[in-house]
């Protein structure tokens, strides 16, 4: 949550700080500012509340001469989303200025004893504090910057990403770490330093990077080589490397939002994702080559995730315990660090996060490592914090994901935990070489026909107008298509702001029944498989309480298109693959419905992409 972004070189700042904030909006949105240091050492602050394009009309006729400064969009956690409480903070004698990701637990303490020691606050931020403490201790006893960052990060409780300027020495910006991200970019023969909390804002201008770990201080001076210490001024190797990301994978194209661009990315995400490792009609995992051992001597696995992850973590369950037979357990990461869990030495905790940043997610590995189990990391983001806390794991490939609400991410944690549970299960002998070879050529083929699914876009847009003003919306579904209703419930919560639950359809007459008449939409997922006659009688159900149900059925389906109100049909696919084309029409009438409701599809009210903090 929250997007930073840093610039010290020879370049004019403001341009390169207000494009990269641009590039991070989906980390927040309630408020955006900057602050520059211009050529005579004068610290200029510019902030509103609203989005960054607010920001850029609040700057406009300003004095942005500056060739080193930082920005910030924010998402409130301490304080209401204010002008005054945007970031930048300035401390209390002018000379510094801070941007901060993550929450300051021990603020309260910290500004009590400044208040004591006559520090004066002017917003209701945790970030103030820290940069009023860092002012403090840096003219209580005349120290310099990077000195003072470090015994007040040594205070400090919580979690942080901050980059600190000093009005009086435009020639080096301080940036530290912990528990959110933070990526420093290199310029060529460090003319230049750039900051990010991911790749997105910087890459543009140089692919040279280096990601803090939890406890690292960067200094960034130019002319000099990138410098990291800890907060006991322990020298750190920088550990430079070249990072692979194509810029047109982070801009919309011809698409009117990141949301619908990334659904219709589906098919080549996930070639992308089965590239190298479906070789021959054998799933072949590095990673599972490399700890063949811990893996299939694992007598328990544990999958912790959070939103859409849990829900792909659901279906990774019912992957893992056909193929490989073990006991499979999928835990809210935020749940399960605060119960006690029982985690022993002979478990693998498979931790499932698109951001690879997730904080809750980061906190269970945590807990797993210390009871002694093996963690496996299915991530996206290349070179965040799980892929580097984790022994062991897998990337999905799919590419930035930029849209809030995820699409292609779930589909490619779909396809990693189904290629994972293939190829364990293979190598334990639990799963027959037919069987391994029958998911591996099916896999080839899911995404052609996702092609053919996405290919109902426009009969799904003009479905989706006659439930725009639906209040409330049901999503049913049996075995691997339950996490699908889940998940398309949660998209349609997300960006359009209707109620809407997911349901095992077994469990309807158990409650939700009782809410069903006739302006209850349900969306009811029935693919020909073992469960559709099942399936059916739920929907007949439906249909005698004058519900409207809106069924996904299999090509040359004739009972189910008999008795459902709309009908959406799709290419057949082996069950255990289902959900890699069920859930293609649910995030486009998600998508539909509220882009006519007018909502902001990608960046919908009180979310953020990558979640931080707790």
């Amino acid at each position: 949550m929250c997007g930073i972004v840093g610039y010290i070189g020879y370049r004019e700042a403001y341009p390169i700080l207000i494009n990269g904030l641009h590039r991070l909006e989906y980390r927040g949105y309630d408020s955006a500012g900057v602050a520059l240091v211009n050529n005579s050492n004068k610290l200029n602050v510019y902030k509103t509340r609203g989005k960054v394009a607010d920001l850029e009309k609040v700057c406009e006729g300003k004095d942005l001469n500056a060739t080193i400064g930082i920005a910030h969009t924010r998402w409130a956690t301490h304080g209401d989303p204010t002008s005054v409480n945007a970031h930048p903070h300035v401390s209390q004698s002018g000379n510094l200025a801070i941007v901060h990701n993550g929450i300051i637990e021990n603020y309260s303490e910290i500004k009590k004893n400044l208040i004591t020691k006559g520090v004066v606050f002017k917003s209701a931020t945790d970030t103030e504090v820290l940069v009023q403490l860092i002012d403090y201790i840096q003219t209580k006893k005349n120290l310099d910057l990077l000195t003072s960052v470090q015994i007040a990060l040594r205070q400090v409780i919580g979690a942080y990403a901050i980059v600190v300027i000093d009005r009086r020495h435009p020639d080096e910006m301080i940036a530290a770490k912990k528990a959110s991200p933070l990526v420093i970019g290199i310029g060529k023969e460090n003319s230049e330093f750039f900051v990010g909390s991911d790749a997105s804002p910087i890459i543009e201008y140089t692919d040279k990077m280096a990601y803090l770990n939890d406890g690292e201080i960067a200094v960034m001076d130019v002319g000099h080589d990138l410098k990291i210490v800890n907060i006991h001024n322990v020298h750190i190797d920088a550990r430079i490397q070249t990072v692979d990301l194509d810029l047109g994978q982070i801009e919309k194209g011809n698409f009117p939002h990141f949301m619908l661009k990334e659904i219709y990315e589906q098919p080549d995400c996930l070639r992308n994702c089965m590239r190298g490792r479906i070789v021959n009609d054998n799933i072949v995992l590095s990673a599972v080559r490399e700890h063949k051992e811990k893996l299939c001597n694992a007598r328990r696995f544990i999958i912790v995730a959070c939103g859409t992850s849990w829900h792909a973590g659901l279906i990774g369950k019912m992957l893992l315990e056909t193929a490989c037979r073990i006991p499979v357990e999928v835990e809210y990461a935020s749940e399960f660090r605060y119960r006690q869990p029982i985690v022993k030495s002979t478990d693998v905790v498979i931790a499932i996060s698109q951001s690879g940043e997730t904080a809750d997610t980061l906190a269970a590995i945590q807990l797993a490592r210390q009871k002694g189990s093996f963690v496996f990391g299915i991530c996206n983001a290349v070179g965040s914090s799980i892929p580097r806390a984790t022994d062991t794991g897998t990337y999905i490939h799919v590419g930035p994901e930029i849209g809030v609400a995820s699409t292609k991410a779930f589909t490619g944690q779909i396809t990693v935990l189904a290629m994972l549970a293939v190829c364990l299960g293979n190598m334990k002998g639990t799963l027959s070489e037919h069987d391994c070879k029958a998911v591996a050529n099916e896999l080839k083929v899911i995404p052609q026909k996702m092609e053919k699914v996405l290919a109902l876009n426009d009969r799904i847009a003009e479905l989706s107008r006659t439930f725009t003003y639906a209040r409330n919306f049901l999503y049913l579904g049996r075995g691997y298509n339950y996490p699908v209703a889940l998940e398309g419930a949660l998209k349609l919560k997300e960006i359009s702001y209707i109620h809407a639950e997911g349901y095992p359809a077994a469990e309807m007459k158990h409650g939700p029944i009782a809410l069903i008449d006739s302006d209850m939409p349900v969306v009811v997922i029935a693919p020909h498989d073992a469960l559709y006659e099942k399936v059916l009688s739920n929907i007949q159900e439906i249909k005698a309480r004058d519900g409207k149900v809106i069924a996904l059925v299999s090509e040359g389906d004739e009972l189910i298109s008999k008795i459902a109100d709309e009908v959406i049909t799709l290419p057949e696919t082996a069950e255990c693959l289902e959900p890699l084309l069920t859930t293609i029409p649910l995030q486009l009438l998600a998508y539909h419905i509220a882009v006519c409701k007018g909502k902001n599809v990608d960046q919908p009210r009180n979310l953020a992409k990558s979640v931080t903090v707790e």
